[in-house]
């Protein structure tokens, strides 16, 4: 998805600059300078221009369809949030949420905000490829989110809120009988109005999150532009908000006949939360209530340092000590010395190393920004200040600038822009650090303070819209990085460790081995097992000699967390056969179709995992066979039928080499050790193997057919394993269930070093169509929701699903080790991929329940997506090409498992589409071996018997 952001002027040319995110996914521009376009007309305005950039050879049309887009607006002045006006709200730094996992030191409001937008329009419905929103707000919710309606031109946002808040918002009205569709669009409603309103009709409070289809976007446009022409011609003033959205719906309060032939649909975000960063006080009340969400002051303050939760540092040097008085604080990109005073509804941004004697009173605030080189704008201001109106009327530092000015005899009159506080130039320019604390004193406090009034009488004076213009904002980004890495230490010293090994372990790593501060000092052995498993990769990122030993320590301590129960319990074969006896232990192979990742350690131990999987037979059999027989001698024979591989295992020492590289054997080796084949997992001891074998009554065969080559992504080895294990599990009488198998089958990956999740083996030992979702912990145990198995066996839908073997290979190990590796480090954007992926496991349940075959078939090209932005290996070249044939056939598609070759699996459109897949693929086969392979749903799952 493009991102379009509409910045201040100064922050456009330096946007990537100080974020560094990639120009070709994010443009940016600005409104004409001196113009006011609201937020419709500033749409058509960054819409041109990111035509004008973007299209090549396209019509405005055909690039208007080519992508989905976000357009962010944030573009404002930041009257009453001065402290981030120069750079944008959108960019505000927000201090870590204590309760939360794989956020970063340096993130920021837009950095929270992009992930739900792309959630939502992940979800948009083909058409829909605009949304709109605004940069000065975060949006959270954990809930699903509803389907958006395929019939509308524009999808609205909103939440129920109660009356005293949906007044100062736009509120969308619907009716009783039809409560998706928009009646009509107020602009903050009377409690009254709103009140009058509930016997007959719902409203939701707008949140300002729309999506608009190209349809919608014309008409948008046209209705901004002068001569209704949208790529050209002068851009008019038009409020999207009051103008158009209040002539949409069915009965709009301004008659537009063109905007009220728009379909709209309302959706709720249930359990959704809205938090404004608009002003200052918003911007405390709101970090406030979000840290709040979890109820526990251990986790958002330390009560030696801060004494209310309502003080927030970051990015800062303080050197002093808080007392109960404070609240209400704000420090970032600052140094407090240990001689200032701060009281309460204090804002301090920008300040300067320094050894100031400084009292903030009740509501003063301090912004430093600096200009050019190396001078710097002083800015005091008032909390609540609004910098709107003449300088004779309006508030400053929190008491009319009439009483302000006159403390200091100062005429009015004599002040450049006095018609507007925003406008005025009021603010000194200086440049060195003392003049600067000097001219404060005399602003906020000392107005008698004579060598501060001259430094202000002869200074040059910006207004604040100036400041904004021409602040240096990389050397403001260089001051505020240089404090994150002078903080390092502290953080890592005065945090809790939990909270410390909850960020963004990958970040932090970076700026502990970039700014090459020592590392915290090791945890101590009685910290929980995950915790020192993540501290070892933090280790291993933030190293260059020791990387590749903290690497195996962190893996070791997941590999025993993950085994410690298992093998705990050890085992007593005991022969349970006749001696003329087979037992024949079969499986089906699965096809993840959504949530796959999300099963597997340590993810899945910290937040749970949700997969939705299908167990299938391939060509009517089940394609994983496992035959275990007794035997005379006291030895055991392994032989695999598809490898045409045998070996006779006589010692203890033989059997114990299961995770030696390249041995054909290593499951059925490790099986018959967690069955209690080797002393380490018997209850029992015994001086040899033979010995065993002797006093258990017979050697063993094992037999193995694997009618499916390694690779596949069908899950082959995890479902292979599972089928040894059961087979083993009926011969040697072990009383495993299914779920004891399955736990087994990921301790004997483990074993193998081979790591892994459990929805594979689960996909298989358990039939049909089902939800598996496991809870965080190392207790993996999956609960089953099955669903309705309509989509997949009803005969008009069979023959859409295709199974096609593309003759491309590719194991999961190297993948599963990066991948995990991230895990570890709580990767931002992977941890949010990884959610997002959970999440959409829940709307392919909902999906399928419904039986909405069509939804089923979309979700599953969205599986596809996630995989790739997970991994950019899944999708090599010759399985494009393949996919390239075939695509406009297809609702969606998807390599099972980890990607990148074996099996594709597709839902055609229909079955005229199905056939053509056929043909075309026959026609065109990419290597002697790719071949279609007739799939069919697997009713009965892992089986067992007896000859």
């Amino acid at each position: 998805m493009k991102k379009l952001l509409s910045l201040p002027p100064n922050l456009v040319g330096c946007f990537h600059d100080i974020t560094h995110l990639p120009a070709d996914e994010w443009f940016c521009t600005n409104d004409p300078v001196g113009t006011k376009l609201g937020s419709g007309g500033g749409t058509t305005w960054l819409l041109r221009a990111a035509y004008e950039a973007e299209h090549g050879n396209m019509t405005f049309d055909e690039w208007l369809a080519s992508d989905k887009r976000l357009l962010l607006h944030a573009g404002g002045q930041s009257r009453r949030l001065p402290s981030y006006a120069p750079s944008g709200k959108v960019l505000t730094p927000l201090p870590v949420f204590r309760w939360e996992r794989g956020q970063s030191l340096d993130q920021s409001l837009l950095s929270l905000q992009v992930p739900l937008y792309n959630r939502i329009m992940n979800m948009a419905p083909h058409g829909l490829n605009t949304m709109i929103v605004s940069g000065d707000v975060f949006i959270r919710t954990t809930s699903p989110l509803p389907p958006i309606p395929e019939w509308a031109d524009i999808v609205c946002y909103g939440l129920w809120l109660g009356p005293e808040t949906a007044k100062n918002h736009g509120v969308f009205v619907s009716t009783h009988e039809q409560p998706a569709q928009l009646k009509c669009m107020l602009q903050k409603p009377s409690v009254e109005t709103l009140a009058s309103l509930t016997t007959d009709h719902f409203y939701l409070t707008d949140i300002g999150v729309w999506i608009l289809s190209d349809r919608a976007v014309k008409v948008l446009m046209q209705h901004s532009t002068t001569e209704g022409h949208i790529t050209e011609g002068p851009v008019t003033a038009y409020d999207m908000y009051g103008q158009f959205g209040c002539a949409l719906g069915s009965n709009p309060t301004i008659a537009d006949a063109e905007v009220a032939d728009l379909k709209v649909a309302i959706l709720p975000l249930t359990g959704g939360e809205f938090y404004h960063f608009g002003t200052s006080h918003e911007l405390l009340s709101s970090m406030l209530a979000i840290q709040n969400l979890v109820n526990d002051q251990r986790e958002i303050m330390h009560h030696d340092r801060k004494p209310h939760p309502s003080i927030f540092v970051q990015n800062a040097d303080i050197k002093i000590r808080w007392t109960q008085s404070n609240r209400n604080e704000w420090i970032e990109n600052a140094c407090i010395g240990e001689h200032w005073t701060l009281t309460r509804d204090n804002i301090v941004t920008g300040v300067p190393d320094n050894d100031w004697t400084l009292t903030l009173a009740p509501g003063q605030c301090v912004d430093i920004v600096p200009i050019g080189t190396s001078q710097w704008a002083v800015r005091p201001y008032g909390f609540n200040d609004a910098f709107r109106g003449p300088l004779a009327d309006v508030e400053f530092l929190g008491n009319s600038f009439a009483s302000w000015a006159e403390e200091r005899d100062i005429d009015i009159s004599t002040i450049d822009g006095n018609h507007d506080l925003q406008a005025a130039r009021l603010f000194p320019i200086v440049d060195n650090i003392n003049d600067m604390g000097t001219v404060l004193r005399w602003m906020l406090s000392e107005p008698n303070l004579d060598e501060g009034r001259h430094l202000w009488t002869n200074a040059r004076r910006m207004s604040a819209d100036e400041i904004s213009n021409e602040a240096n904002l990389r050397r403001l980004v260089s001051q505020r990085t240089l404090y994150r890495a002078h903080n390092l230490p502290m953080i890592a010293r005065n945090w809790q460790h939990s909270v410390f090994y909850q960020c963004d372990l990958h970040n932090l790593a970076g700026q502990y081995r970039n700014n090459n501060v020592e590392l915290p000092s090791p945890l101590p052995s009685s910290a929980p097992l995950l915790t020192r498993a993540c501290d070892a990769m933090f280790r291993a990122e933030a190293t260059v000699n020791e990387s590749a030993s903290y690497e195996a320590q962190a893996f070791g301590l997941l590999r025993e967390g993950l085994t410690a129960d298992a093998l705990r319990v050890s085992q007593r074969p005991r022969l349970s056969v006749y001696a003329d006896q087979i037992v024949w232990g079969r499986s089906p192979v699965r096809i993840d179709i959504a949530g796959g990742w999300t099963d597997t350690p340590p993810y899945c131990l910290m937040e749970g995992g949700n997969v939705v999987n299908i167990a299938i037979n391939l060509n009517g059999q089940p394609p994983l066979q496992t035959y275990v027989k007794p035997c005379l001698q006291p030895h055991i024979v392994l032989r695999s039928i598809d490898l045409g591989a045998s070996e006779t295992i006589t010692t203890y020492s033989e059997l114990a080499e299961y995770n030696r590289v390249g041995s054909p054997f290593s499951i059925p080796k490790a099986a018959l050790a967690l069955a209690g084949f080797l002393p380490q997992f018997c209850t029992d001891s015994y001086p040899t193997l033979e010995s065993q074998l002797r006093a258990f009554g017979c050697g063993l065969e094992v037999t193995l057919l694997s009618a499916i080559p390694a690779g596949s992504g069908l899950g082959t080895s995890s479902l292979l394993a599972s089928t040894v294990l059961g087979a083993l599990n009926d011969f040697c009488g072990l009383g495993w269930d299914n779920t004891d198998i399955g736990h087994r089958t990921l301790v004997l990956e483990q074993l193998l070093t081979t790591g892994g999740g459990w929805q594979d083996q689960f996909g298989g030992l358990l039939p049909g169509v089902k939800l598996l979702q496991t809870d965080r912990g190392f207790a993996q145990t999956p609960e089953v929701r099955y669903l309705p198995d309509t989509l997949f066996t009803q005969s008009d839908y069979k023959a859409c699903h295709l199974l096609y073997y593309t003759g491309i290979t590719r194991t999961a190990k190297t993948i599963l080790a990066e991948i995990v590796r991230r895990m570890f480090l709580n990767e931002h954007n992977q941890l949010a991929m990884l959610r997002d992926m959970k999440q959409h496991t829940l709307d392919m349940f909902d999906a399928i329940q419904r039986m909405d075959f069509n939804r089923m078939g979309h979700l599953v090209a969205r599986t596809w997506q996630q995989n790739q932005l997970l991994d950019a290996g899944t999708n090599p070249p010759a399985v494009q090409a393949i996919t390239s044939l075939i695509n406009d056939l297809c609702l969606g598609y998807k390599l099972p498992g980890a990607g990148g070759g074996g099996y594709l699996y597709m839902i055609a459109k229909d079955e005229e589409a199905a056939a053509r897949i056929r043909r075309i693929l026959n026609e065109h086969r990419p290597n002697d071996k790719a071949r279609f392979v007739e799939m069919s749903l697997c009713q009965k799952g892992f089986q067992v018997s007896r000859s």
